[in-house]
């Protein structure tokens, strides 16, 4: 369908108003000039996230209509009175916008404890917004946004590359920064070909360490194969393996020169995890050497069971991580543009958003991406 030009006081939006169907392209009014610490912006890229599919089916239980998208990239059109020059937000600037945080507390024991982050901001607030769940967001033509939970993009960072960055990127990265990744010299990324894993096995290689990018579908395989390739050099660091035909204890000691060791001293250091599956679960804490750590992003609606055996006596650390604050968005920014990282990416049209999900759920692999420009 090809809609007329918009109106100035009007714009189109696609909203979630029934879970489970289509999202429905409505015209709607545009946000009011910003107040406080928030920023209007044109939203130029905005990226399909698992969790969309989540919260259109209704799995999150929140309210409803709804403008989805959490992870996009825009131009800055209007600032808000209270934004300090310091900040570096200016009408004209291009800024990625992660979904959290809008309008964080910056009283609780969160936004007191901000880490490198400033003192009274912080993505984990409860009581803070979630542009896209709880807080209407990137899909549609213009959004507010909260000016501290943005960040300006490098020169040549284009807002399609931006866009999936701001979520998938950011959570895989925050991952990967953990204490115990840092350290760890190998590294399996379970759910490897899809969104997130696919960033990671980037940032993983770059980072130097040695990694198994694991998957069980075809498509999936065949896109981390070409990942792998694009790395140059860094790609020989990676192993891409089967999920349904790998074999345990070939796999834990892929590196390992000498068969004489030990099966308890083989194994990876770290296991990333983003399938949300039992199956996914199992198969990593196997995976991993004694004292090892899992870091697990999903989160399935059963529950993830774990054997206490594994905890006690092999010492295998399970840690839990989600997104990432906004000093981490800026350092990984900044990674990818000296490191070269990039996303794959599918675009589609404004209009053909409903075509991008029922993509997704079919499984293509990469960042589906609306270019708004189209």
């Amino acid at each position: 369908m090809v809609y007329p030009p918009e109106p100035p006081t009007t714009m189109l939006a696609a909203v979630v108003e029934k879970f489970g169907e289509p999202y429905r392209m409505r015209r709607i009014s545009r946000p009011s000039s910003p107040q406080g610490q928030d920023i209007l912006l044109k939203v130029l890229a905005a990226s399909y996230c698992h969790t969309d599919a989540v919260f259109a089916s209704g799995g999150l239980s929140q309210t409803l209509p709804r403008i989805g998208c959490h992870e996009f990239a825009g131009k800055v059109l209007e600032v808000g009175p209270d934004v300090p020059k310091a900040r570096g937000i200016f009408a004209g600037l291009h800024v990625g916008v992660p979904g959290r945080a809008y309008h964080p507390c910056g009283t609780c024991y969160e936004c007191q404890n901000t880490g490198s982050d400033e003192i009274g901001y912080s993505p984990y607030c409860p009581l803070a917004g979630n542009l896209g769940l709880t807080q209407d967001g990137g899909f549609q033509k213009f959004c507010l946004v909260d000016s501290r939970q943005v960040a300006p993009l490098p020169e040549g960072l284009s807002p399609l590359q931006a866009a999936p960055l701001m979520c998938a990127g950011l959570t895989i990265w925050s991952a990967l920064r953990h204490a115990a990744v840092q350290r760890a010299s190998t590294v399996g990324i379970l759910g490897a070909g899809g969104g997130l894993g696919h960033l990671g096995v980037q940032f993983a290689a770059r980072l130097g360490k040695r990694v198994l990018a694991i998957d069980a579908k075809d498509a999936a395989l065949a896109h981390l194969k070409q990942v792998k390739h694009s790395l140059g050099s860094a790609g020989t660091s990676v192993h891409v393996v089967d999920a349904c035909t790998l074999n345990v204890d070939e796999t834990k000691g892929i590196w390992e020169e000498s068969p004489a060791k030990l099966p308890t001293d083989i194994g990876l250091d770290a296991v990333i995890l983003l399938p949300e599956s039992q199956k996914a679960f199992d198969l990593g804490v196997q995976l991993l050497r004694n004292h090892g750590t899992m870091i697990v992003l999903s989160f399935p609606k059963e529950k993830l069971s774990v054997s206490a055996h594994d905890l006690v006596f092999r010492d295998i650390r399970l840690v839990g991580s989600l997104v990432g604050r906004n000093t981490q968005l800026r350092e990984m920014l900044d990674f990818v543009m000296k490191n070269g990282v990039k996303a794959s990416v599918k675009t589609y049209p404004f209009e053909q958003l409903n075509e991008l999900a029922r993509d997704s759920k079919q499984g293509v692999s990469g960042k589906l991406i609306i270019d708004m420009t189209l």
